[in-house]
C-alpha cells in the first residue's frame, strides 16, 4: 500500500518538493492558529465559566449574552466583521494596534478565540453545575473557603467531566480553521487553493488536504481517549 502511495506521489506533478513545502507551511500555520486560539480560549473560559455559573444575574447575565451571540452566529461572519471591521475603527490605523490588525492572522486569531471561548465557557459551566452537591458540602464542613474548594475540588472535577465535550470543541476548531483562507491566510486549505489554481487539479489538492485533516483529527481523538482513560480511571468498573 505504501509503495502505491509513493508511486502516486512521485508521478503526480502537483506533489513536487515545492508544493509539499507549501503544504507544510500551511499545516504549520493551521497548527499555530488552532493551538493559540484553544490555549487562549481555555485561559479565558475558566473564569468566565465561574461567572456564568453564578446565581447573581448581574454577573452571569452579561456572560450569557456573550456566549449566546457568539454561539448563535456563524464563525465566518464573525471573522469578516473583525477582519474588515477593525479597519473602520476611527484612528485605529494611527496606533500600534494596526501593526497587528493589518495582518490577517491576528484578526483570525481574535475571531477564533472569541468563538471558542463562548463554547468552552458553556462546556465548563455545565460541568461545574453538575458537581455533586455533597462534594461541596464536605469541603465546607472542612472549613474551606469558596476560592479554596473551587480550586481544589470543583474545577478539577469539572474539567475531568467536560473532557469529552472539550475534545469535540478541539476537533471543531481544527475543522473551522479552514475558513481562515477566506481572509487570505495560507493555511492548509489556502495551500490547497494555491495548488489548485496553479495545476487545475482540485481533486488531488483538496483530497490530499482532507487526508491530512483526517489524520490529525484521529490523532487528537486518540490522544483524548487515552487522557480520558487516565483521568477517569476511577469511574471504570473494577476489572475492566
Amino acid at each position: 500500500m505504501f509503495d502505491q502511495i509513493y508511486t502516486l506521489l512521485s508521478h503526480n506533478d502537483i506533489f513536487t518538493p515545492e508544493t509539499l513545502i507549501h503544504y507544510w507551511h500551511g499545516f504549520v500555520t493551521t497548527v499555530q492558529l488552532v493551538f493559540l486560539c484553544l490555549a487562549l480560549g481555555l485561559a479565558f473560559s475558566i473564569p468566565l465559566a465561574l461567572m456564568r455559573a453564578s446565581r447573581n444575574m448581574w454577573i452571569s447575565g452579561p456572560i450569557w449574552v456573550y456566549t449566546y451571540v457568539f454561539r448563535g452566529t456563524p464563525l465566518l461572519v464573525q471573522l469578516y466583521i473583525i477582519y474588515y471591521g477593525s479597519a473602520q475603527i476611527p484612528g485605529i490605523q494611527h496606533t500600534f494596534l494596526w501593526d497587528f490588525l493589518r495582518s490577517p492572522f491576528y484578526p483570525a486569531l481574535i475571531a477564533f478565540t472569541l468563538n471558542t471561548v463562548a463554547y468552552q465557557t458553556e462546556i465548563i459551566r455545565g460541568a461545574i453545575v453538575a458537581t455533586p452537591h455533597g462534594e461541596i458540602e464536605a469541603a465546607r464542613a472542612y472549613g474551606m473557603s469558596w476560592a479554596k474548594y473551587t480550586w481544589r475540588i470543583v474545577l478539577p472535577s469539572a474539567l475531568r467531566r467536560g473532557l469529552q465535550a472539550y475534545s469535540n470543541e478541539v476537533i471543531f476548531m481544527l475543522h473551522a480553521s479552514a475558513i481562515a483562507s477566506a481572509v487570505t491566510i495560507i493555511d492548509l486549505t489556502g495551500a490547497a487553493y494555491d495548488i489548485y489554481a496553479k495545476f487545475y487539479a482540485p481533486f488531488d489538492a483538496f483530497l490530499f488536504v482532507a487526508a491530512i485533516y483526517l489524520i490529525v483529527s484521529f490523532s487528537i481523538i486518540y490522544g483524548f481517549k487515552r487522557l480520558e482513560r487516565r483521568l477517569l480511571a476511577h469511574l471504570r468498573p473494577v476489572g475492566s
